[in-house]
């Protein structure tokens, strides 16, 4: 065995020009495999699909994770395909082997209490006081992503109705319903808004502007956010998109409708389109009024 996988780490090296640690992972999980099918009485040439399936069940039961799995299973994979290459076998047992499901790493989530504290470390004498605190209630009372809050404009605020428009991805449009908290607050910024001695013209009708009355980049809200939960105290590594998923989390906790929730959010996969066409403005509102902490009504 030692001489064919020396034979095996000369064909990683010249055919495949893979790099050194590259070799050295994929040989270093081969001789686990070989091993393991060993200690089971089983030579690699025989190896079936449900003995390697087994080894990973293995793997798994001993603690490896799901990427550290994923990256054996490729230097396997890649074992037994040189073996077939070869003629070393007829048949590869590493066809119908599944990577295994890596999943996405959520973002953090905060409680209301902690976003509450993001708002209070703000010094509202500061002119640009009220523009921030405005910026992180909307943020998360409406599940805004940052480039749909720093486009947001006046016009597409609807106070009386209790809604705003957004343009998300694809100059996809939606109405968001908006909690009177996040309106107030908005009102309270305009104040400070109106009284900019230049305000750029083609950013007269957008909602938050900086000091020189153009529109704000999506990195200076990344900025203010960071500044914020350092004075808080808040350890949790967050991003502006820490409030997005805190509003969806809120919602979900509360009771919500996981569909109502995806249909906020503005999400832009076919299937999840599809199952939303028929939910109506008034039914998302009374979603928001009914599960969020920012509008529940006791």
């Amino acid at each position: 065995m030692d001489a064919e996988l020396k034979r095996y780490h000369a064909y990683l090296l010249l055919e495949r020009s893979l790099s050194a640690n590259t070799i050295e992972a994929y040989l270093a999980d081969v001789s686990k495999l070989l091993d393991y099918l060993q200690e089971q009485g089983v030579s690699y040439q025989q190896a079936t699909y449900e003995q390697l399936q087994a080894f990973f069940l293995t793997m798994a039961e001993l603690g490896i994770q799901a990427r550290s799995q994923a990256r054996m299973m490729s230097g396997i994979k890649s074992f037994y395909g040189y073996l077939l290459r070869e003629s070393i076998i007829d048949v590869n047992p590493t066809t119908l082997l599944e990577m295994p499901k890596l999943g996405r790493q959520l973002p953090s989530v905060l409680s209301v209490d902690e976003i509450d504290a993001l708002k209070q470390t703000i010094d509202m004498s500061k002119a640009e006081g009220a523009r921030n605190r405005a910026m992180i209630e909307v943020a998360y009372s409406c599940g805004l992503r940052v480039s749909e809050l720093v486009g947001l404009k006046i016009s597409d605020i609807y106070a009386d109705e209790g809604f705003i428009k957004v343009e998300g991805k694809g100059s996809k449009q939606r109405l968001i319903p908006i909690s009177e908290t996040a309106l107030n607050d908005i009102r309270l910024y305009l104040i400070d808004r109106n009284a900019l001695p230049v305000i750029k013209k083609e950013s007269a009708d957008v909602l938050f502007l900086n000091r020189r009355g153009g529109m704000l980049t999506r990195q200076m809200f990344f900025t203010i956010i960071k500044q914020c939960a350092l004075q808080a105290g808040i350890k949790t590594l967050i991003s502006p998109h820490t409030l997005r998923h805190s509003f969806a989390t809120h919602l979900l906790e509360g009771g919500a409708n996981l569909r109502v929730i995806q249909e906020m959010l503005g999400h832009s996969s076919i299937q999840t389109t599809e199952i939303y066409t028929h939910i109506g403005a008034q039914y998302l509102r009374e979603t928001i009024l009914m599960y969020h902490p920012r509008n529940k009504i006791e």
